[in-house]
């Protein structure tokens, strides 16, 4: 039975939505909260919770002023629906990321399905949700995966329009409206990163078409209102709560930032992101040389034109900007996985299958998939000195599933299935088993467990040399940072509290309890990486002692 048979009418939503259930899924609640973005965006959202205040976004008492509210109302709400701010599970937080990743694969597959057969609409939709890139921030709670659904929805819808101009045909008021409200959505969720992929989209068709006539159809007289609609009360709002500060921050600080200069430790050369992607975009990674030769040879048919300039104009502003996160390239992945599911399923393209360039991806991607199962398999080796069951099995299974496909590529087509039934089986592996086994790398979950242990949970509690904001989700919106020295003064004024203290800091702890007169004593201590640094780290909690 062919694969179109299976994909048929609600057959191919339903199957999509179980693949990426079980992606996403697993790992969700075990994978300990991470540092930094992660922890600063769900620490906001239950601050928002807490404070009753969803106008004003802060992290303890600092204004966030860099995104949006958008995402922060999405977590707040999931959270008051199936948890509560008091709670330290972070699973509630990532399910409007989940949401959004889902949206955005069934996006695809239902406008790809007006453009191509229904098994390549499939086959794309299915690459979407494997890839690495999506499943990462389908597990994390930030902006990226909302994002990627408004994008879909905004750029498919363009898309629509204009492929129904090249046709001649109308396509009514319904695309226009979801172009614009995904404009809206898209702003209250990253700013302005959906319009100006959009606008990059634009301008690059009219440019190559020497057309402008057709951007009638967007109506935008219909459609600005909408979007400033959706977007503009709370934009209005919040820049008159901070007397300006947030678009000052949110725009001149934060992305024009960005654009001028690599912040956070994050710049990169040009070129970082066509690397990248072959681990980003894996298993669909496995066609980008083919795909690259089907874009090109078919560039002038409306609809891979269309998918050109959602890509090019996009990635190559990525690539010249000087702060680079893998995150950022995912609005494209949508395009990108329509190109390479043609690849591999139109029969008409086998020949570009025996290009140099679509062999060589071809062996980048083979090489990936040896190196992803044996990174899972060193890294619990290395850092707690034992294999988990479920790691082993995986990554046999996702290797054998690899050498399925490959030994596919000797037909006139490879089959995807195997290809993607490895992610199926890797992903959860990954997030599942592996890294929530690997203890040292998710120190603030240790020190929280050290805290319930002693029964103390409820006590203000400072933290020295160790500043990481997953320490404030963890441990309380009371937790405060400072040095050594000043813990030991916060223990002689509050002897209820405690203090967590970090190896570099303890001379200092020490010295100033001495000339206090202080003393304190340990209950316990945890060690652990700080991988957003690479150091590794002695954490020490400790009480007043009685006198």
């Amino acid at each position: 039975m062919s694969l179109a048979h299976w994909v048929k009418g609600g057959r191919g939503y339903v199957l999509l939505v179980l693949l990426c259930l079980g992606l996403y899924l697993p790992g969700l609640a075990a994978l300990p909260v991470t540092d930094r973005d992660e922890a600063r965006f769900a620490q906001a959202s239950r601050q928002m919770l807490e404070s009753r205040d969803f106008l004003r976004i802060r992290f303890q008492d600092e204004a966030r002023n860099k995104k949006p509210a958008g995402i922060y109302w999405l977590q707040s709400f999931s959270v008051a629906l199936l948890s509560d701010p008091e709670s330290t599970a972070i699973w509630p937080y990532r399910i409007p990321s989940v949401i959004g990743a889902i949206a955005a694969v069934l996006l695809t597959f239902g406008f790809a399905a007006r453009a191509a057969p229904r098994e390549v609409a499939f086959a794309a939709a299915a690459l979407l949700a494997a890839s690495l890139g999506v499943t990462i921030e389908a597990h994390l709670a930030k902006t990226d995966a909302a994002l990627l659904a408004t994008a879909a929805a905004a750029q498919f819808s363009l898309g629509e329009i204009y492929r129904a101009s090249r046709s001649g045909k109308s396509c009514g008021r319904g695309l226009p409206l979801l172009f614009w409200g995904a404009q809206g959505v898209g702003i209250l969720i990253k700013g302005p990163i959906t319009p100006l992929l959009s606008l990059l989209t634009v301008a690059a068709l009219s440019i190559a078409d020497r057309d402008w006539r057709w951007l009638i159809r967007l109506r935008p007289l219909l459609g600005l209102p909408l979007a400033a609609l959706i977007a503009g009360p709370w934009l209005i709002a919040i820049t008159l709560a901070t007397d300006g500060a947030f678009m000052s921050e949110s725009v001149g600080t934060d992305f024009l930032g960005k654009l001028l200069h690599g912040q956070e430790s994050h710049g990169a050369p040009p070129g970082t992101y066509l690397a990248a992607i072959l681990l980003s975009f894996w298993p669909g990674s496995v066609a980008l040389g083919a795909a690259a030769l089907v874009g090109w040879r078919q560039r002038t048919e409306p609809t891979t034109r269309f998918l050109l300039a959602w890509i090019v104009p996009f990635w190559l502003v990525l690539e010249a900007v000087p702060t680079k996160l893998p995150n950022y390239i995912l609005p494209v992945y949508p395009a990108l996985a329509l190109l390479a599911a043609r690849a591999l399923l139109d029969p008409a393209m086998a020949p570009h299958w025996r290009h140099w360039l679509a062999r060589l991806s071809i062996a980048l991607w083979a090489l990936l998939a040896l190196a992803i199962p044996a990174a899972l398999l060193i890294a619990p080796l290395v850092l707690i000195g034992r294999l988990p069951v479920m790691t082993i099995l995986g990554t046999a299974l996702s290797i054998a599933l690899v050498v399925l496909f490959l030994r596919s590529l000797r037909e006139e087509l490879p089959r995807p299935l195997p290809a993607i039934l490895a992610a199926l089986v890797l992903w959860p592996t990954a997030f599942a088993w592996t890294l929530p086994a690997l203890d040292p790398l998710w120190p603030s979950s240790s020190l929280m467990q050290l805290v319930a242990s002693v029964g103390q949970a409820h006590r203000l509690i400072v933290i020295a040399g160790n500043s990481e904001p997953s320490l404030v989700f963890l441990l309380g919106t009371e937790t405060k940072f400072m040095d050594g020295a000043n813990a030991a003064r916060f223990l002689e004024h509050a002897p209820q509290g405690m203090a967590v203290i970090e190896g570099r800091e303890d001379s200092a702890f020490q010295r100033a309890l001495r000339g206090d007169g202080v003393a304190a004593h340990a209950l316990g201590q945890v060690s652990g990486i700080n991988y957003s640094n690479g150091r590794g780290l002695v954490l020490t909690l400790y009480e007043r002692a009685a006198p």
